[in-house]
């Protein structure tokens, strides 16, 4: 059975705890797109990660293999969530269908995350994947997202990059919507 699995990015410890934010998994266009995978008969899940304000590796992990990864997977990351994918992807040698990055980020400064994104890039993820997409804008807001995906272009020959003109971080507040019609049409291609 095909199956589906987004993650979110992470947050300020501000938003997180102020309720007129939605929680991360139902922010953006996380709900909408989880809503169409549903529908073309991909169950999908959308976990709430622990604590994304302050990231933690090992957490993160725990919750994320709640969830079945297999050969009909596909994974979806949108910032922080894409570079944890990609370690994840790294250290646990499972074959999936499809891998999407949108705005992948591995805080290459280390200014946040700390030991988050302490490991080393599996160059032989891509033999393990039938597709790699990322997705990425021109008014990126976040520091750290180019020099991320300069990384993943640089480990993953057949990585498909998707440009955008004005999307910024991806988040509802860029694109002024909480929809993703181009995500979700490379997604089903």
């Amino acid at each position: 059975m095909k199956n589906a699995v987004i993650v979110h990015g992470m947050c300020d410890e501000e938003e997180y705890f102020n309720d007129k934010y939605p929680s991360l998994s139902n922010s953006h266009w996380m709900p909408w797109l989880q809503k169409q995978l549903l529908i073309q008969g991909i169950f999908t899940q959308a976990p709430e990660m622990p604590e994304p304000y302050k990231p933690d590796y090992e957490k993160w992990q725990r919750e994320f293999e709640r969830f079945d990864v297999n050969e009909n997977t596909t994974l979806v990351g949108h910032s922080c969530g894409g570079g944890f994918l990609i370690r994840w992807l790294s250290e646990n040698k499972i074959k999936i269908d499809k891998l999407f990055l949108v705005a992948p980020w591995f805080d290459p400064k280390r200014r946040e995350t700390k030991s988050f994104f302490d490991f080393e890039i599996d160059p032989e993820i891509e033999n393990r994947i039938n597709r790699i997409e990322i997705f990425i804008s021109e008014n990126e807001v976040i520091e750290g997202v180019e020099e991320s995906v300069e990384i993943i272009k640089n480990k993953f020959a057949k990585a498909r990059i998707h440009q955008f003109k004005n999307k910024g971080h991806f988040t509802f507040e860029e694109m002024k919507t909480d929809k993703f019609p181009e995500l979700i049409e490379v997604i089903l291609e």
